[in-house]
């Protein structure tokens, strides 16, 4: 199973609640429409364990795919490239890692 993992803060213009509100009732249910998605999920970090520092993101996606290739073209589409640039208005200068889990997501 392949991981994408989003890591970003948000624009110096754009709104928590505005953000969060969006990602409520666009991202997450389109994101998760999509037949190469098993999951997605939108976290708010809180803290870093065992320091007083923030945390160097406000927010992490954690997208799980059962088609990378299918997630492609998926991504391609209208509704998607309107949901991205909507994303980008919010988020700056977001770093999305892709990943393989080591034991391929058995239980």
């Amino acid at each position: 199973m392949m991981v994408i993992i989003a890591l970003f803060n948000l624009q110096d213009a754009a709104a928590k609640a505005e953000y969060e509100a969006w990602a409520l009732s666009t991202d997450l249910p389109t994101v998760r429409k999509m037949d190469s998605v098993d999951r997605f999920d939108t976290l708010r970090t809180k803290m870093l364990l065992g320091t007083d520092s923030p945390p160097p993101y406000e927010y992490i996606e954690i997208i799980e795919l059962n088609d990378f290739g299918r997630f492609g073209e998926e991504v391609a589409t209208e509704t998607m490239q309107r949901v991205a640039g909507e994303f980008r208005g919010f988020a700056k200068d977001p770093q999305f890692i892709v990943c393989d889990l080591l034991d391929g997501g058995g239980a």
